[in-house]
This record gives C-alpha cells, sequence and structure tokens, in this order.
C-alpha cells in the first residue's frame, strides 16, 4: 500500500504545475507487464530536430528543439493487471524547463503462451497542459494486439482518445504498428508505425493527420532495458526528424 500512496501524491502535485512545452510517450504495447508487486521505471526520451509546419491547435507549443522526458512508474497488481503513472516533463527551444502535467494507467494482458497470439487493453486518464493537448483532462483506451512467432514480434494498439468534457469535440483514433525481429537472445531489430486517424465520426485524408515510421532497436544490457530509434515524419503534418530512445528500470 505504500508504493500506491507514493505514486499518488506525486501524480497529484505533479499534475497541478501549469507548463509550456509539448510531452509524449513514443511506445508500440506489447504483452510486457510487471509480475504481482514488481516496480519499474520506464524512462521516456525523445527529441524532435524540425517539426511539422504549424500547429494542430491554438495554444500548442512547436515541438521543434523540443527534448522530452517522461518517467512511467509501473506496479504489478495481479497476473493480468498492470497500474501505471506518467509524469510528463520538457525541456523547451528557449532553455525552460516545464512539468507538463500527468496521466494515470490500468493495463491488463490476458493470460496467454509465450508463442503465439497475445491481447489486452489499456485505458489512460490524466491533466495536461494546453501545450500538450487541447482540453486539460482526457482519456485514451487502447486495444493491444500481438503475435510471438519464433524469431518475429508483430504488434498493434488501436486507440480511441477523448477529452473528459461533452463540449471536449469528437473521439480521435490511432493506429500503432510495430514488427521487430530478434537477431540475438537479448536484442532486435524492427519498425514502428505511428498514425493518427483523426475523428472516429468521419473519415480524412491520410496527409490530414501525423503518420510517422521509425527503425527502432530494443535490447538489453545487464538489468536495463533498451527501445532506441529515429523517426521520420512521412507528410506534413508530422514532426520530420525524431529521436526517441526509452530505458526501463526494476527495482
Amino acid at each position: 500500500m505504500n508504493k500506491f500512496l507514493l505514486v499518488a501524491v506525486v501524480w497529484a502535485t505533479w499534475s497541478s504545475q501549469i507548463a509550456n512545452a509539448a510531452s509524449e510517450e513514443i511506445q508500440v504495447y506489447l504483452d510486457d507487464k510487471e509480475a504481482p508487486g514488481d516496480v519499474s521505471i520506464d524512462w521516456h526520451n525523445n527529441y524532435v530536430f524540425s517539426n511539422r509546419l504549424a500547429p494542430e491547435y491554438a495554444g500548442q507549443r512547436p515541438s521543434e528543439h523540443v527534448y522530452r522526458l517522461t518517467p512511467e512508474i509501473n506496479i504489478g497488481l495481479t497476473d493480468t493487471l498492470e497500474f501505471g503513472i506518467y509524469l510528463l516533463t520538457s525541456h523547451d527551444a528557449e532553455g525552460g524547463l516545464n512539468g507538463d502535467g500527468g496521466k494515470l494507467r490500468l493495463k491488463y494482458i490476458a493470460p496467454h503462451e509465450s508463442e503465439g497470439m497475445f491481447w489486452g487493453v489499456n485505458l489512460e486518464m490524466g491533466k495536461q497542459a494546453l501545450a500538450v493537448a487541447p482540453k486539460p483532462w482526457n482519456a485514451e483506451l487502447k486495444g493491444i494486439l500481438g503475435w510471438h512467432l519464433g524469431p518475429w514480434t508483430l504488434g498493434a494498439n488501436i486507440s480511441a482518445e477523448s477529452a473528459m468534457d461533452v463540449r471536449g469535440g469528437p473521439v480521435t483514433g490511432g493506429l500503432d504498428i510495430k514488427a521487430n525481429y530478434a537477431i540475438t537472445q537479448k536484442t532486435q531489430i524492427g519498425l514502428e508505425s505511428y498514425n493518427d486517424l483523426g475523428p472516429l465520426s468521419h473519415f480524412q485524408s491520410l496527409s490530414a493527420n501525423s503518420k510517422t515510421m521509425y527503425a527502432v532497436i530494443d535490447t538489453e544490457i545487464g538489468e536495463y532495458g533498451f527501445n532506441a530509434g529515429i523517426g521520420r515524419g512521412l507528410n506534413a503534418v508530422s514532426d520530420q526528424w525524431i529521436l526517441k530512445f526509452i530505458v526501463s528500470t526494476k527495482f
């Protein structure tokens, strides 16, 4: 219980701060989760070398030359449930340090074999700055589907995101895809694709929303896990060049 109390206090304090820069987690969810009672932190890092041509909404901070650091605390609840918390931070192009809000999440991974199909769902809710999201309180429901096929790992996340306000605008969707190939027991290389779909109530053209492709490597060094990648935006409304890496630490 002390772990949950500590996490709740940290999140409540952080999410009350006001921020001036965008924050972001760049990750395709697979079937990894903490065992009951175990705790880990994933340190999400990314840096935008060149950004989209224009902001998506009034008040959004330009992402160019912004470095984002997002600690994600993971706590295993049961064999199938994991609780998480995100603390959103950034270092903007003018040199300012920002707390960009916070999010809570609950992830369910269905029991499955080490080979073959896996599935799950992830629910996130939180408060973010205007520079990060057009509405402060929002929620996202993400479906997780994938396969372990020998040296291959394939995964897809389909998501729906909405402001927690009936006047918050339409529900928007996203589709993220990952394909990894194991070259050693601890190292995989592959591709990750992140695709905003726009409002789910009506289809938009492929060029209307952000589409980004990453070349990635996943590996382990000692007790640390690493996911690193270089991304390229595929249209004019996407950030054009992005570097990202995630460092995973266990306790």
